[in-house]
């Protein structure tokens, strides 16, 4: 079949504006709620985390669960592995039904497991598994959010804004640790009777999560998703429908160039065999980039939170001292990095801020460790030189997954954020133990072994910033099907194309 600009149709396959449609949209009121309904995953997360940590250290105590020291320790690994298992799980089933689907299933799994973790009962071997099985499908339920939001985030996003908002939403997962670390600081303080003091701490992500079902309602299916499964018919009224929303708002929607058609023969569904042929064969030095980049900030973050209360207990406050408030204005530089800085990958571009954040965070790293070393730190400016470091650490960290989110075909894209993530969540659990074994015991860490794995963390950094700087894609401002052209589609009037 010729079209009308000459060329010839191939059978089968449909030409679609979609993409172009949704990245010549100006920001509205519209963008701003969907950003709010699905960035909330985040902030999930940070809680829950957050919440599990400061709790978990509670629930040895005889008057709430009496649990042994090595079970609490156990409560983080299991639930870490929900988290891989589920977004394996879930980033595969996302590529396949669709992400407005899988979105309302992880929030729902979540939901499940955290609540359920409240209702916890007795201190037995039945009670400890229950717990177990609790944490491990609360974590699944958070995997699986990163895989089908930061898609959904993506592919619903006009390209101009991408970056700055994809990285302020994965940034918000330290929104929701101040959140927890502040709200458990008097709910734990022994105010409220300690048989339910933790629960109440634990049905806090619940009934957020029941907030954000509401406002998840009004989120419509990606386009680009319908779009490339054949499903013309319900990609045209979901793009109507954004289209529509964003019209009300009073900004003006404007025409697009039939020169920016693509044309589309939905592929059969690809699994994780697939992936790894897109990933090895395809683009190589893409998926070194995507690895090194998480790898490297799980690293630094794993290992820096595994000594973060003993340098303060062990170095400043004294052994007994309650390290938990300090936690808070960490946080908040964790937050305040993303969203300060998150426009400038967008003009400056990716390539240039991820190598600069990198680099910056593990030489001011390296700077805190000499300073360190000469005793001319204390407990309050120990605390102001993690929250500088990691303000630029923490929105490099978000530019990582914005990374592995944007790089690869939109068919795979889910799959490919989960298989990084899973990735960086286990080089991420060996840091705490490579630490262990160069700091000692936490009751009398050394003060050498410390300065050198400060060293080693800020080196790590520092490669995955001189990785970036050689292997990064300048992707800023330009449409997912210019960073790398869909595996549907067969024709691309003037897409620059997707190099290694």
């Amino acid at each position: 079949m010729t079209t009308a600009d000459g060329t010839t149709q191939q059978p089968g396959s449909v030409r679609s504006l979609i993409p172009a449609r949704i990245d010549r949209l100006p920001w509205s009121s519209f963008h701003t709620r969907m950003v709010l309904a699905l960035g909330t995953c985040w902030i999930l997360d940070g809680l829950e985390i957050t919440i599990a940590s400061n709790v978990g250290e509670k629930l040895t105590d005889s008057d709430r669960l009496g649990l042994s020291t090595t079970a609490v320790g156990f409560l983080a690994t299991v639930y870490l592995l929900g988290q891989v298992v589920g977004a394996l799980v879930f980033g595969n089933l996302s590529d396949r039904l669709g992400r407005r689907r899988l979105f309302f299933i992880t929030l729902a799994i979540y939901f499940g497991g955290s609540a359920l973790t409240a209702f916890t009962l007795g201190s037995g071997a039945l009670s400890l598994t229950f717990l177990y099985a609790t944490r491990f499908i609360a974590g699944a339920g958070i995997g699986g959010e990163y895989a089908a939001i930061n898609s959904a985030i993506d592919e619903l996003i006009p390209a101009r804004y991408r970056g700055q908002t994809d990285i302020a939403v994965n940034g918000t997962y330290w929104a929701g640790a101040a959140i927890a670390a502040a709200i458990q600081y008097p709910l734990l303080s022994g105010a409220i009777s300690p048989a339910i003091d933790w629960r109440i701490a634990f049905l806090i992500g619940p009934v957020l999560a029941i907030v954000i079902v509401v406002l998840r309602r009004a989120v419509p299916e990606s386009p680009r998703w319908l779009i490339m499964h054949g499903r013309a018919d319900e990609a045209e009224r979901s793009i109507e429908y954004i289209e529509r929303e964003v019209a009300a708002t009073g900004r003006e929607v404007e025409p697009v160039d039939e020169s920016r058609a693509l044309e589309i023969k939905p592929t059969p569904q690809t699994g994780y065999i697939a992936l790894l042929r897109v990933l090895f064969r395809t683009y190589p030095g893409r998926s070194t980039l995507g690895a090194v980049l998480m790898i490297t900030q799980s690293f630094l973050y794993n290992a820096i939170f595994f000594s973060y209360a003993i340098v303060l207990a062990n170095f400043y406050l004294g052994p007994d001292a309650d390290t938990s408030i300090y936690y808070i204005p960490f946080a908040i530089g964790n937050f305040l990095g993303p969203i300060l800085l998150g426009r400038f990958f967008d003009t400056l571009g990716r390539r240039k801020m991820i190598a600069g954040t990198y680099i910056l965070a593990g030489a001011l790293l390296i700077i805190s460790a000499f300073l360190f070393k000469a005793g001319a730190l204390n407990a309050t400016t120990q605390t102001v030189a993690w929250c500088v470091i990691f303000f630029f650490a923490s929105a490099g960290a978000s530019a990582a997954y914005l990374t592995v989110s944007e790089i690869f075909p939109m068919e795979v894209r889910a799959k490919a954020i989960a298989v990084f993530f899973a990735i960086a969540q286990v080089f991420g659990s060996v840091a705490p133990l490579v630490y262990a074994a160069m700091i000692g015991p936490k009751t009398a860490p050394s003060e050498s072994g410390l300065f050198w794995a400060y060293i080693l963390g800020a080196v790590i950094m520092i490669i995955g910033g001189v990785v970036a700087a050689v292997l990064g894609i300048d992707a800023e401002r330009k449409s997912l099907e210019d960073v790398a052209i869909p595996l549907s589609v067969v024709r691309a009037t003037g897409v620059s194309g997707s190099g290694p």
